[in-house]
């Protein structure tokens, strides 16, 4: 049966009073909209719910957003193709810069001459691993140490790893696991967490000093720029 108009005329202001909008009070009701309009037309316009303020901010940003991302990318293309191809020498230099910047160091406090090489990023070891082949360091003086929290997939991770260096898992050294603290709000959580590999060369010491003195030298030549 149904409802007579005054009930529905009755229920649509209750609606519109809720703050529902005319699209939902017309779904609710199964009225024509035009209807709704003449039913309601005298009430005050509702104010917008936060829902309805998002969606309205969304659809307002959404093309600048897009326009951008789509900067961000051409603007990225463009400097990668400022690089071009990499010669030798330029993968040299720039592969001391990066053990500089995240190799261990031999410290005034704790004298070592290791060449260890840490890092979360698959790019960062992948461009190492280059610049280590450049230098004529043989794979079988490679060993490898994944660092991770308990919490994450460990076994997923070492694969991950593995398949970047391009070794089985089984020859990884034993992974240290770092505890879980409650308390810490970690970001570097999910499918896109694999932890932090260290990649070490064992017999480095000599390799050490010349990275020492290789980044002296482009000290030097830099200041003698200016």
């Amino acid at each position: 049966m149904v409802p007579p108009k005054t009930d529905m005329q009755a229920r649509a202001r209750e609606l519109r009073l809720a703050g529902k909008t005319y699209d939902e009070i017309v779904a609710e009701l199964g009225v024509a909209k035009s209807s709704v309009s003449l039913w309601v037309r005298d009430l005050p316009k509702p104010p917008k719910t936060v829902r309805q303020m998002r969606e309205m901010a969304e659809t307002r940003w959404a093309p600048h957003r897009r326009a951008r991302a789509i900067k961000q990318i051409e603007t990225k293309l463009e400097a990668a193709y400022d690089i071009g191809r990499m010669s030798e020498r330029e993968l040299f230099l720039v592969g001391v810069g990066l053990y500089w910047s995240e190799g261990t160091k031999s410290k005034a406090h704790r004298p070592s001459e290791r060449v260890n090489f840490v890092n979360s990023d698959p790019d960062m070891i992948e461009l190492y691993l280059a610049w280590l082949r450049l230098l004529g360091v043989e794979k079988d003086r490679l060993r490898f140490h994944l660092m991770i929290h308990e919490s994450a997939d460990v076994a997923g991770a070492e694969e991950f790893w593995a398949g970047i260096v391009g070794v089985d898992a089984r020859t990884f050294c034993k992974t240290t696991l770092k505890k879980h603290n409650p308390k810490t709000v970690r970001k570097n959580v999910g499918e896109g967490y694999h932890g932090c590999l260290a990649v070490r060369v064992t017999e480095g010491a000599d390799l050490y000093r010349r990275i020492e003195g290789w980044w002296y030298g482009i000290v030097v030549g830099a200041k003698s720029t200016i």
